[in-house]
Order: C-alpha cells, then sequence, then structure tokens
C-alpha cells in the first residue's frame, strides 16, 4: 500500500474497513462498541484511527462480521475468514 507524504492515506485505509462493515451492516458505533466491550466514544476513535485498536477488538470484530483480520486491517480485499483449526 502506498503513503501519502505524511502517512495518512495509510492510515485512513488500516481503519476504513471497520467502518464500511458497521454501515454496510447497519449498525450504529454504540452497538459494536457494546459487541467488543469498548464505549461509543472509544469505538469511534478506532474508525477513524485515532487509536489503534489491540488485538482482543480485532479479534472480536473479525468474528462478529466473520471476515478475516487481514481485511479489516485492509491488507487483502478478500472477506472470506481463515478455517479454524
Amino acid at each position: 500500500m502506498l503513503l501519502s507524504g505524511d502517512g495518512m492515506r495509510y492510515e485512513m485505509m488500516k481503519y476504513e474497513n471497520i467502518r464500511s462493515l458497521r454501515i454496510d451492516n447497519g449498525y450504529t458505533q454504540r452497538q459494536i462498541a457494546e459487541q467488543v466491550g469498548v464505549s461509543q466514544n472509544t469505538y469511534s476513535q478506532y474508525e477513524i484511527g485515532v487509536l489503534n485498536y489491540p488485538i482482543e477488538v480485532l479479534e472480536k470484530l473479525a468474528d462478529f462480521y466473520n471476515v478475516s483480520v487481514d481485511y479489516l486491517l485492509g491488507r487483502t480485499n478478500t472477506k472470506t475468514p481463515y478455517p479454524k483449526k
């Protein structure tokens, strides 16, 4: 992924998928925040890239939306999660 001069394009892309999934599925930030166990304000900051989300939140989001962690991170366009061992 290409970076703009200050790296901001990369950061926005990194968080874009969690916002898109929420909106596409008709959820509010408050609903998703409750699912992952954080406040609505904290979740909002994850979506806009102010805060990095912890691995535990990343796992919960991937399970909730049934997508891969790599998709959430913007590393792939393939939503399909990996098979569980």
